[in-house]
């Protein structure tokens, strides 16, 4: 049986567990497809720019941040739902400020991981939930460890990140968190170059079938959140309700009906023009 390979990107956290399982247990490797898979610590942004440069053939990335970028011209397209839940961002702030509330971040410097990446796009989805009037500020920090360095040191008075992941860096007193914003949406697709998909289209297909298989044997594992609480360093408690609260996707349902929210946002937030919303659906999806 001849392989196909794909390079795949996804951020190392606990939602691509189930990646890194399968990878482990050969799954793939058993059904003719070969995995290099690529830790991307920059997040969205970095993917993003994977694909562009061709560095990743697919990315587990987040659904806000590849539309936009689909849309703004990037040749890729999303092939289908990975996480069905929505992710809940905490809003950190530096632990000995005197942020109270989110309001008091109008106008204040954000710190992000990329230009497009989900820290940047889900600020503008905060000023937008909040009523801001003034502009967003932001700092281009690269990654999780850049946003708390950029806090601790005076360079951002925000940073937003995936909260169950900053749990520890909070318990340490690295920041502070003072609220919450969740994605209206849901949170992560499986995302494809558009040459990878035009010449491997049944690989691709059998990739989606087995990690959405595995995504189901993982859920209804007796062991799941103690083993996701060792791997990613996550307080036992926290990880157990992380679980309760995410879904991950294994249907392939209408995408369309999916993502009219996302597009609406982007339009609204002005992130996307008109003209780049149009035909939406045809730009997204193969």
């Amino acid at each position: 049986m001849s392989k196909v390979g794909f390079k795949v990107g996804g951020v190392p956290e606990h939602f691509n567990f189930p990646w890194r399982l399968a990878i482990e247990e050969g799954l793939f490797r058993e059904q003719g497809v070969s995995i290099h898979w690529s830790d991307m610590s920059g997040g969205t942004g970095q993917m993003i720019k994977g694909l562009q440069s061709g560095s990743i053939d697919v990315a587990i990335v987040l659904t806000e941040g590849i539309t936009r970028a689909i849309l703004k011209g990037l040749d890729a397209k999303i092939l289908r739902v990975f996480v069905a839940s929505p992710l809940c961002w905490g809003i950190h702030v530096p632990y000995h400020s005197g942020f109270e509330n989110v309001n008091q971040l109008e106008g204040k410097t954000f710190a992000i991981s990329r230009e497009a990446s989900g820290s940047h796009l889900m600020s503008y989805v905060l000023g937008h939930k909040a009523g801001w009037k003034k502009g967003l500020k932001f700092n281009v920090v690269g990654d999780i460890y850049g946003g708390l360095w950029a806090l601790e040191n005076n360079e951002a008075d925000a940073f937003l990140w995936e909260k169950y992941t900053t749990n520890p860096y909070v318990g340490q007193k690295k920041c502070r968190r003072i609220g919450e914003v969740v994605t209206p949406w849901s949170s992560f697709v499986i995302a494809a170059r558009g040459e990878v998909i035009k010449n491997h289209p049944k690989a691709l297909q059998k990739m989606c079938e087995i990690i959405a298989k595995k995504c189901v044997e993982v859920k209804n594992a007796d062991r799941t959140a103690e083993i996701i609480s060792w791997r990613y360093n996550i307080d036992l408690h926290q990880v157990k309700k992380w679980l309760s609260e995410t879904q991950w996707s294994n249907d392939t349902q209408d995408l369309i009906p999916r993502h009219e929210n996302v597009v609406s946002y982007l339009l609204n937030l002005d992130l996307i023009s008109k003209n780049e919303a149009s035909d939406w659906g045809k730009k997204l999806f193969p």
